[in-house]
């Protein structure tokens, strides 16, 4: 655990109920060539849409950000300057924020929609998910 990060969050998703099904509207596991996806709203559940274009964009750029991890790694090898290693690590790590507001702003247009406009506990549960993932991306 993270110094000064309490482990109240966590206890708090254990004492949540059992997610009714995906929040985001979608068939888990359909499609699925890896293995079965878990019912309900988080890991392993498949989106409801995926936009095309944010797609191949974050593919694009995650093949890029590969790239510069392993020029860290060669850095760090070749026992390069600190500071320089630093600056590509703060850069990678900016990269990685691009790819997760992509994949954050796809999840509103398509599954966060499809769940907010129903009713309930799917509509309840993507609330839920949504606070979380805004913390987790603000930090």
């Amino acid at each position: 655990m993270a110094k000064g990060k309490s482990s109240k969050g966590v206890s708090e998703r254990a004492a949540r109920p059992a997610l009714h099904g995906a929040a985001c509207g979608c068939r888990p596991g359909e499609g699925s060539v890896v293995g079965q996806a878990r019912e309900g709203v988080g890991p392993g559940a498949h989106a409801a849409g995926v936009d095309a274009a944010l797609k191949a964009a974050n593919l694009k750029h995650l093949r890029r950000i590969e790239g510069q991890v392993r020029g860290i790694a060669q850095m760090i090898e070749e026992d390069r300057y600190c500071s320089d290693i630093i600056q590509q690590a703060a850069a990678v790590q900016e990269s990685l924020r691009s790819v997760a507001k992509n994949l954050l702003r796809n999840h509103l247009t398509h599954c966060a929609v499809s769940a907010m406009s129903e009713d309930g506990d799917k509509r309840d549960d993507m609330i839920e998910e949504l606070l979380e993932l805004v913390g987790r991306v603000a930090r």
